[in-house]
């Protein structure tokens, strides 16, 4: 087992989190002068070191008086006096990748961490969260968390004054409650799923592993600008990102990664003919009573046999309609009359390597298809649509007008905007980590309410089956 001791680097306090040290002690060659200074830097730029999560033992934001706030006041000064403090932080240790337990660089373990304290700071705009189920709370905790104390889920708006952010999944947020916080001039943003989520169904009640915090409002609302769309509309996004984001591209191909877990791969079926995929969704879903353009999903499924008339069409219902516990279903004899064959079992990402094209209204399947180099036609209004990489049928707003490449779409989607937590450290992380935990089968987040929603879901579609 590594030694663990104090040092001026480490992990905040995460709720629930279960990671070791971030630095141990042994091992790790000394650094040159050079190196030093680039740490140096790097420590100021971040603002990282003592208990930097907490604004009141924070030694960047005030003079503690102790050891932290010396070895702070020695980094601004720079020169020598910097120098001499990174070798004796650095001499006889040497940092872990929380995740992996593997060496770190010490940049980059500075990097985390001022990735971390930027998430934490961000927190602190957030005076209450609205509409959060207990059973989400067991990882939302970590992301939520803004070092002062316990996340302020709230019941009531009692306590938020004029000017306050709050957000709310509005989904389960009392109703009203919009109305209510904008009358008293409260800005309401929303927090929702992220869009690689975890190993299992939502419906079934499995607690998410990435989550989108969005003070501006929700990226599956064409109506009005989101993050997302003014990332994707302003942002310069960097050519390393880029390239991350390829690598990242490339990974959940090869993987078979999508939103609830993993597809195994298949021998691929032999075809004569363009082949089609067409993909339902839960029609009560805001994705798309917002950004649906009043398509159902048998208005789907009759537009895409109608455009493709001459194409084996396959339709896949949605999974947590297939579970039970949501409403779209279409009943197989009509379906039929429309599909060449309905897909119940196989994943999407195991579909999309068997197709030429998919439809959709306004599903995430349309992203993964994309990610996967697929042609995708819209008849809703998804966030990824008018960006010049779909043909869309529906009204698109003028608001989207610059054209993005396929690889600066995946790392403002994938990279910037959602927030990920890995299941076994508890630790936020980036987007890679989590892809890795569930492609090796640990995202696993089960218990028994889990198993209790996958029995009733079971009971349910078998009612549904004989009414």
């Amino acid at each position: 087992m590594l030694a663990e001791a104090p040092h001026f680097l480490r992990i905040p306090p995460f709720p629930r989190h279960r990671a070791g040290a971030l630095v141990v002690v042994g091992g790790g060659a000394d650094l040159g002068a050079a190196a030093c200074d680039q740490l140096a830097a790097a420590l100021v730029a971040e603002r990282v070191g003592g208990a930097f999560w907490a604004p009141e033992h924070d030694p960047w934001i005030r003079d503690t008086g102790d050891e932290e706030a010396a070895v702070v006041g020695a980094l601004r000064c720079g020169g020598g006096a910097a120098r001499a403090v990174v070798e004796r932080m650095t001499t006889g240790w040497h940092c872990r990748d929380p995740f992996t337990g593997e060496p770190f660089g010490w940049i980059d373990a500075v990097r985390l961490l001022g990735e971390w304290r930027r998430m934490i700071e961000s927190n602190r705009a957030v005076a209450g969260v609205f509409g959060i189920a207990g059973w989400k709370k067991v990882t939302l905790d970590a992301l939520l968390w803004d070092g002062t104390g316990p996340v302020r889920y709230m019941g009531c708006d009692d306590g938020l004054r004029c000017g306050d952010v709050a957000l709310a999944w509005v989904a389960r947020a009392t109703a009203g409650l919009g109305e209510a916080l904008r009358a008293r001039e409260i800005q309401l943003g929303e927090i929702e799923d992220g869009l690689i989520r975890s190993s299992g169904l939502g419906a079934n009640c499995v607690p998410p592993l990435s989550v989108i915090v969005d003070t501006m409002g929700s990226y599956i609302d064409p109506s009005r600008p989101s993050t997302l769309e003014t990332l994707l509309a302003e942002a310069e996004i960097a050519p390393e990102l880029i390239a991350r984001a390829a690598r990242l591209r490339a990974r959940l191909v090869t993987t078979g990664v999508s939103k609830y877990g993993v597809g195994p791969a298949l021998t691929p079926t032999p075809r004569d003919r363009r082949r089609v995929l067409v993909t339902g969704q839960v029609e009560d879903d805001r994705a798309v009573i917002l950004g649906g353009a009043g398509c159902t999903n048998l208005t789907l499924l009759t537009r895409a046999r109608a455009l493709e008339p001459d194409a084996e069409v396959i339709y896949k219902p949605h999974p947590d309609v297939e579970a039970g516990h949501r409403i779209g279903a279409i009943p197989d004899v009509v379906a039929l009359t429309h599909a060449d064959r309905i897909e119940r079992t196989a994943p999407i990402t195991t579909l999309l390597g068997e197709v030429d094209a998919v439809h959709v209204i306004s599903s995430l399947a349309g992203f993964e298809a994309l990610v996967r180099g697929v042609d995708v036609v819209t008849h809703g209004v998804p966030f990824y649509a008018g960006w010049g990489l779909t043909r869309d049928l529906a009204a698109v707003p003028d608001r989207r007008g610059r054209q993005r490449g396929l690889d600066e779409l995946v790392a403002a989607v994938l990279l910037l905007y959602p927030r990920y937590l890995d299941p076994v450290t508890r630790l936020p992380c980036g987007a890679e980590v989590l892809v890795e935990r569930m492609a090796a089968g640990q995202a696993g987040m089960d218990g028994p309410l889990v198993r209790l929603r996958m029995a009733q879901g079971r009971v349910m579609k078998l009612f549904r089956g004989r009414a």
